[in-house]
């Protein structure tokens, strides 16, 4: 999800869908088709978000953040920075996803540097409902994708598309069910199951609004844990076509907390 957002990426990134008028309704597509042509706009180059993200709806703290994403058919990096509150500004996560794996590192100022193993992956990103990997993992790339149905959300009627881990895709879930708009194909909802059928997540679309580039993309996100712990994403600047140096992707890199400048019309 990714929250781009999805996350959504993010969570915020890996939500962030488009749709042009030569496209077909998902209706038309198979599942296989429609998955493609998710995955394949989470991979749309470099882009720069910033966003609030409030745990328990602020009762838990309210973080500002920004997220650096380089994202590639191949690759897919991104950069998660604290900037307020005062006292955890520049807390820091750097996550890579190639070949099918996942690495991270953590920082917290001055300057304690932690790599993430593998059982890390499924911890809370900064305290939050959702997981590093979360953030980084790209369900509409699985090898196994079926429509299942149809289901009207907030007056849409959304197509749900199942996706399930096939040989080679390595995932703490063992599903993952989206309802997407078939008008902009922007997911409304994100349900995200753990072996035996278990709800472990639930991520929905409370805005959605057109990004730099015209396209339809989810603007905050609602973001409910097993546990019925709550966390709201408000997205507040996306800006796609920026460049990076290879340097903020890397350890090192997390300890200079620098925004970017805006791209040139």
């Amino acid at each position: 999800m990714n929250l781009y957002f999805a996350a959504f990426a993010s969570s915020l990134l890996s939500l962030a869908i488009a749709t042009s008028a030569a496209e077909p309704e998902p209706a038309a597509m198979s599942a296989s088709e429609l998955a493609g042509r998710l995955s394949a706009k989470q991979q749309d180059g470099n882009s720069y978000i910033r966003l609030k993200m409030d745990v328990a709806g602020g009762a838990k703290g309210t973080l500002q953040l920004q997220i650096k994403s380089r994202a590639t058919r191949g690759s897919t990096e991104l950069v998660y920075q604290v900037l307020f509150p005062k006292e955890r500004k520049g807390e820091s996560l750097l996550l890579r996803k190639a070949g099918g794996g996942i690495t991270g590192t953590l920082f917290t100022p001055p300057n304690t540097t932690q790599p993430l193993s593998k059982g890390q992956l499924q911890q809370e990103l900064f305290g939050g409902d959702l997981s590093y990997e979360d953030v980084i993992e790209n369900f509409f790339a699985w090898g196994q994708q079926a429509i299942i149905g149809s289901e009207t959300l907030n007056r849409v009627n959304c197509t749900i598309l199942e996706s399930k881990p096939g040989k080679g895709d390595h995932s703490s879930y063992a599903s993952v069910r989206t309802w997407v708009d078939p008008r902009r194909l922007v997911p409304l909802r994100v349900e995200k199951f753990g072996s035996g059928g278990r709800l472990v997540r639930r991520i929905d679309t409370t805005r959605v609004v057109t990004d730099d580039l015209g396209r339809a993309i989810p603007a905050n996100l609602t973001v409910r844990g097993s546990s019925g712990s709550v966390t709201e994403f408000e997205g507040s600047r996306l800006k796609h076509g920026v460049t990076f140096s290879d340097a903020e992707f890397t350890p090192e890199g997390l300890k200079a907390l620098t925004g970017h400048p805006v791209p040139a019309e």
